[in-house]
């Protein structure tokens, strides 16, 4: 597979998403994770809230840690409770470093002053890149306004944001963002790229492991990918199940071509679509 020179590392194009090995079995989290190796891949992702991911991604990474680039993240926004996390996911995934460590899931400025406040999470990233437990620092967010915010308070390493063709194409939602990111040369992570519209009541049963309806049709999919690496996102994480992901890496190694009949194709089906996320900031 294809690899892309950033955070000075050679990485895949395509992410292991730790929700894969997330209510799996020992054995299967060893051989999703064999095979994503064997593929090329080695960017590898996760956190605390994707269930019982770290503790089955911790086995079936060991003896492998220095094949990958592994990536960590914490929800909480506290000085003590992300301490507690990072420890813990420290254990879990039997490592004692992260190449990155990420704020995760930040919404809206409430967070942001409550990360960057007094007791705040950031100081635990601070201290952990002084000792070199965490390599790089970066973030999540879902929403404009906590993103902006963000990278006005530090020089992040990276960004995670949901880069989707029918919110982009539809309303320019993360196109600001994007923009803000290049000009501040981060890696840019893009989550939900092979997502189609909110929530199914199919999707329980049919994708139970996504928050999302996801695309269901390879060629729209190799379309929705290759138009957000189009527009400037260098690492894409798939959808959380193991056969979306191999969807994804077939996609990259096909070398992410984008034809004007590809945009016009999405296009049209943006326009029939309720974007999953709107333009104002959620």
């Amino acid at each position: 597979m294809e690899k892309i020179k950033v955070f000075e590392e050679n990485l895949s194009r395509i992410a292991f998403g730790g929700v894969i090995v997330m209510g799996e079995e020992q054995k299967d989290a060893d051989r999703y994770v064999a095979e994503a190796i064997e593929m090329g891949v080695n960017y590898f992702d996760v956190a605390p809230t994707y269930g019982d991911a770290e503790l089955k991604l911790g086995p079936a990474l060991y003896g492998k840690r220095d094949q990958v680039f592994l990536a960590c993240k914490t929800e909480d926004r506290t000085k003590a409770g992300a301490q507690a996390l990072l420890t813990s996911s420290l254990k879990n995934l039997k490592t004692d470093y992260f190449y990155l460590y990420q704020l995760h899931a930040v919404y809206n400025l409430e967070d942001v002053e409550q990360i960057f406040g007094p007791d705040g999470a950031f100081e635990v990233f601070s201290e952990a890149k002084k000792q070199g437990i965490i390599k790089r620092i970066g973030f999540s967010a879902h929403s404009t306004e906590a993103a902006l915010a963000l990278m006005e308070r530090y020089d992040f390493d990276s960004i995670m944001f949901p880069f989707n063709f029918v919110s982009m194409i539809k309303s320019g939602y993360g196109m600001h963002v994007l923009k803000k990111a290049k000009e501040k040369n981060m890696t840019v992570l893009g989550i939900k790229s092979m997502a189609l519209s909110e929530h199914k009541t199919t999707d329980t049963v049919d994708h139970p492991k996504a928050w999302y309806h996801p695309i269901e049709d390879f060629d729209t999919a190799r379309k929705a990918v290759s138009y957000a690496v189009s527009q400037g996102v260098d690492i894409i994480i798939p959808p959380g199940d193991f056969e979306s992901f191999k969807w994804a890496v077939k996609i990259a190694e096909g070398g992410l071509s984008l034809s004007d009949k590809d945009i016009s194709d999405l296009k049209e089906i943006a326009a029939g679509t309720v974007p999953l996320f709107p333009l104002k900031a959620r």
